[in-house]
C-alpha cells in the first residue's frame, strides 16, 4: 500500500472519531452520575473489554438472555456493526462492518470453525458468552478482515441450578415449539456441565419474481415479461447437544472435553405459478404451473479438547483439538405442466466433510511487563461432494457436479503485551499462515496453494492511568482465503431459466487471497457506575478483491465464476452507547439503554461509480434498545429497533443488485413468578415488511431487470424459563 495514500487516510479518519468523542465528553460528566445497580456478570463483561490491549466486545450470559432470542444471529444483530443477511426473522449470514459473510472470522472455544459448520446450529442456551474483536490478532487468526467472533460454549459454576425452557412460538399461522435442559455436575476432580436442546421449526414462505429482458437480434429488438409467485412451507425436527467435560489434576492442569452434536431434518413443499408473454416468435409464452419438493437431512458432530498446563510460575502450554465432521443429503424435485416455462427437473446431492485441528499455545509471563504468547496450528480437511441432476428445459440436459477435495492448513505465530508504561500498553505481533487446496473432479485435477505473512500492531493510551478514558490504535495486515467451493466447483446448472441475472454458475483454482492493510482507532469512555461510550473509525485497503463475473459463452448460456478483480478500499465509523438513563437525568427511571450507529463507504477501484460499492455493505445500521425492570410488579419490559437502509450495488460495468430497507421491531416481557421460575413473551418483527431484492444486467444487446418481494410475518414466543 502507498504510505502517503495510508497517511491521508490517517489523517482523514481521526477527525471522525474525536468529534464525536468531544461530543460525548463535553455531555458526559465526569462527577456522580447517580445510583446505578449494576449487576457482578455485567461488570465482568465490561472489565474485560477495558482491560484488552485488542478492541473487544463482551458479550456475556445476561445479555444473551435478555430478550429470549432463538438464534446466535437475533442477539448479535444488535452490537455495534453487525448485520444479518437475508429477509428479517429468517436468520443468515453473519457480517461484521457490512461486509459480506466470508470477511468475518468465526471462531468456536478459541479454535477456527471448520468449513461448512452452521452457528446457526447453535442455540443461546449453549453459550456462555460472545467476544467479538474488530481486529485480527496474531493469536486468534487474521483471516478476519472485518473482524473476529469468538463463541465460547456454557461454562459450569459451582451451585448452578438445573434451568430448563419450554415453550413455542407462532409464525405465519404455524408453530415451532422448543425446549431446552442445562445441567451441571460438581465432585472434587472434575466438573461437567451439558445442554441439550430440541426443536421443530416451522414457517410459510411467499415470494413474487417480476422479470422484465429487452434482447436485440439483427435489426429486431423483442420484449418478454414474466411473472412467478411461489409458495412453500418449511417444516424442521431438530436435535442439539452440547457438553463441557473439566478434569482438574495438579495444581495449574486441566483438560477440558467439548462434544457437540447437531441433528436435523426437514421437507419443503411448494407450487410455483409463472405466466410469460413475448414479441420474440422463439420465445414461449403461457402460463404453467410446477409442483415441487424439497428434503434435507444433516447431522454434525465434533469433539473440542483442550489440556493446559502450568509450566513454572511464570510459564504455560495449552494444547487444542478439534474433530469432527457434518453429512448432508438433500433431494429435489419438480414437475411443470409447461416445461418451456417451468423447468421439471431433479436433483439429488450428498455432501460429506471431515475435519481435524491441532495448535499448541505457550505462554510466558516475563519482567518488564511483557507476555509473550507463541504457538502453531494445523488443519486437515477432506470433502467429498456428489450431486447429479435432471433439468428438463424443453429439451433435457443432465448433469453433475461431482468432486473430492482436500485442504492442509499451517499457521505460526508469536506475539508480545507489553505494558510501557502506566499510560501506554501495546500487543505486538506477528502470524504466518499457508493453505494448499487439492481437488479430483471429472474435468481433471486442480491445485492452488497461497501463503500470507500478516503483522500486527495495536496499542491502548491511557491518559492518566486511574480514569476511564482510553485510546485505542490498530495497524494490521488480514486476509480472506478463497472457500474449497469457490476454487473447486464444477459447474452447476441454475435450477430455472438460463439469464443475465440467473446464470449457471462454477469456481476457478486460480484464486489468490485478498489481503488487506488496516487502520483502526477507537475513543472509549467507561462511565463510574456501569456503562459505557465509544467511537471507532477503521480504514481498509483490500487486494485481489473476489468478486462474480458474469459472461455469456458462444452456446448462450450465462455464467458466473469468481476472479481477482481489482482493489477496494472501505472505512467507516461505529458509535456505541450503553447506560442507565438516571446517569444523565437526575430522578430519571432506572431503564437500560443501548444503541449504536455506525457509517460505512465503500469503493471497488475498478468499477466506475456511482454505488461501486463492497458487496452486500450497507451504508449505515442503527440499533436503539431499552429495558425497564418496573419496581411494582416483578415485570421486566424491553425493546429493540434494527434499521438497514436499502441500497444499489454496482458489481460490474454491465450487473448492479438492490436490496431493499431493514426495519425490525422487537418487544419482550419477563414476568417473574418467583425467584425460579419466569415467563418470557417475545414479539419479533412487528409492523413485518416485504424483503425486495434485484439485479439487473445491461450489455452485449441485453437488457434484463428481475426483481423479487419476500413476505415476512411476525413472530410471536411464549416461553417457560424453570430453575430446578
Amino acid at each position: 500500500m502507498n504510505p502517503s495514500h495510508f497517511a491521508r487516510r490517517f489523517v482523514t479518519t481521526l477527525p471522525w472519531v474525536f468529534t464525536a468523542v468531544a461530543v460525548m465528553a463535553q455531555t458526559a460528566p465526569t462527577a456522580d452520575l447517580g445510583r446505578v445497580d449494576v449487576t457482578s456478570g455485567r461488570d465482568n463483561d465490561t472489565q474485560q473489554r477495558r482491560e484488552s490491549t485488542a478492541s473487544k466486545i463482551v458479550i456475556g450470559r445476561e445479555e444473551i438472555e435478555r430478550q429470549g432470542d432463538s438464534n446466535l444471529g437475533e442477539i448479535l444483530k444488535r452490537m455495534p456493526g453487525i448485520t444479518l443477511g437475508g429477509a428479517p426473522g429468517r436468520g443468515g449470514g453473519i457480517r461484521m462492518r457490512g461486509l459480506s459473510q466470508g470477511y468475518t472470522q468465526i471462531l468456536l472455544d478459541g479454535q477456527r470453525v471448520p468449513p461448512g459448520f452452521s452457528v446457526e446450529s447453535l442455540t443461546p442456551e449453549m453459550i456462555e458468552r460472545v467476544e467479538i474483536y474488530r481486529a485480527p490478532t496474531a493469536e486468534t487468526g487474521a483471516q478476519a478482515i472485518a473482524g473476529t467472533i469468538n463463541i465460547v460454549t456454557r461454562e459450569g459454576r459451582k451451585g448452578m441450578p438445573t434451568e430448563l425452557k419450554a415453550g413455542s412460538s407462532f409464525q405465519g399461522g404455524y408453530a415451532s415449539p422448543s425446549a431446552s435442559l442445562v445441567k451441571y455436575h460438581d465432585a472434587e476432580k472434575w466438573t461437567a456441565n451439558y445442554t441439550l436442546s430440541v426443536n421443530r421449526y416451522a414457517a410459510p414462505d411467499h415470494s413474487e419474481n417480476d422479470l422484465s429482458r429487452t434482447e436485440s437480434i439483427g435489426n429486431n429488438a423483442y420484449t418478454t415479461q414474466r411473472r412467478r409467485v411461489s409458495d412453500s412451507h418449511y417444516g424442521r425436527e431438530g436435535m442439539n447437544a452440547t457438553a463441557r467435560l473439566q478434569l482438574k489434576g495438579d495444581p495449574g492442569e486441566t483438560f477440558t472435553l467439548m462434544p457437540f452434536i447437531a441433528l436435523s431434518q426437514g421437507t419443503t413443499p411448494g407450487t410455483i405459478q409463472a405466466t410469460q408473454t413475448s414479441t420474440n416468435p422463439s420465445t414461449a409464452v403461457g402460463s404453467a404451473t410446477a409442483n415441487n419438493e424439497n428434503q434435507n437431512h444433516f447431522a454434525v458432530a465434533r469433539l473440542n479438547g483442550q489440556w493446559r498446563r502450568k509450566l513454572s510460575a511464570d510459564s504455560n502450554m495449552e494444547w487444542k483439538f478439534n474433530v469432527g465432521g457434518w453429512n448432508s443429503h438433500n433431494e429435489f424435485q419438480q414437475t411443470s405442466t409447461a416445461t418451456r416455462l417451468l423447468p421439471s427437473l431433479s436433483e439429488n446431492s450428498h455432501v460429506q466433510d471431515r475435519s481435524a485441528n491441532l495448535s499448541g499455545k505457550y505462554t510466558n509471563v516475563m519482567g518488564g511487563g511483557h507476555q509473550w504468547v507463541s504457538g502453531a496450528e494445523a488443519e486437515s480437511v477432506r470433502r467429498t461432494q456428489s450431486i447429479v441432476g435432471t433439468y428438463q428445459v424443453g429439451p433435457s440436459v443432465s448433469g453433475n457436479a461431482d468432486y473430492q477435495a482436500s485442504s492442509m492448513r499451517y499457521a505460526m505465530y508469536s506475539q508480545d503485551e507489553w505494558q510501557l508504561t502506566p499510560h501506554w500498553s501495546t500487543h505486538l505481533g506477528a502470524r504466518y499462515e499457508g493453505l494448499t487446496t487439492e481437488g479430483s473432479t471429472s474435468a481433471g485435477n486442480v491445485s492452488n496453494h497461497n501463503s500470507v505473512f500478516t503483522p500486527l500492531l495495536h496499542a491502548m493510551w491511557r491518559p492518566n492511568p486511574d480514569s476511564r478514558d482510553q485510546v485505542r490504535m490498530s495497524l494490521t495486515r488480514s486476509f480472506k482465503t478463497p472457500s474449497m467451493p469457490t476454487l473447486l466447483a464444477r459447474r452447476t446448472y441454475t435450477r430455472d431459466d438460463n439469464s443475465a441475472t440467473n446464470p449457471d454458475v462454477s469456481g476457478n483454482p486460480n484464486l489468490k487471497p485478498e489481503v488487506a492493510t488496516g487502520l483502526d482507532v477507537a475513543v472509549e469512555r467507561y462511565l463510574p457506575q456501569g456503562g459505557v461510550l465509544s467511537a471507532s473509525a477503521f480504514h481498509r485497503r483490500v487486494q485481489n478483491l473476489i468478486r462474480n463475473v458474469i459472461t455469456q459463452e458462444s452456446s448462450g448460456r450465462w455464467l458466473s465464476s469468481p476472479q481477482n478483480i481489482s482493489e477496494a478500499v472501505t472505512e467507516g465509523v461505529e458509535l456505541e452507547a450503553k447506560f442507565r438513563m438516571d446517569q444523565w437525568i437526575a430522578d430519571a427511571p432506572h431503564i437500560d439503554l443501548r444503541n449504536n450507529l455506525s457509517f460505512y463507504r465503500s469503493r471497488v477501484l475498478s468499477i466506475m461509480g456511482p454505488d461501486n460499492r463492497l458487496d452486500q455493505q450497507p451504508t449505515m445500521t442503527a440499533n436503539l434498545g431499552a429495558d425497564y425492570r418496573l419496581k411494582t410488579v416483578p415485570l421486566t419490559i424491553g425493546g429493540n429497533v434494527n434499521y438497514n437502509p436499502g441500497y444499489t450495488t454496482r458489481l460490474s460495468a454491465e450487473q448492479l443488485t438492490t436490496l431493499s430497507q431493514k426495519r425490525v421491531m422487537d418487544l419482550y416481557g419477563l414476568w417473574r413468578v418467583d425467584s425460579k421460575t419466569a415467563w418470557r413473551l417475545t414479539l419479533s418483527n412487528l409492523d413485518p415488511r416485504n424483503y425486495n431484492t434485484g439485479s439487473g444486467y445491461r450489455g452485449n444487446g441485453v437488457v434484463e431487470n428481475s426483481l423479487t418481494q419476500n413476505r415476512t410475518w411476525t413472530n410471536v414466543q411464549i416461553l417457560l424459563e424453570k430453575k430446578l
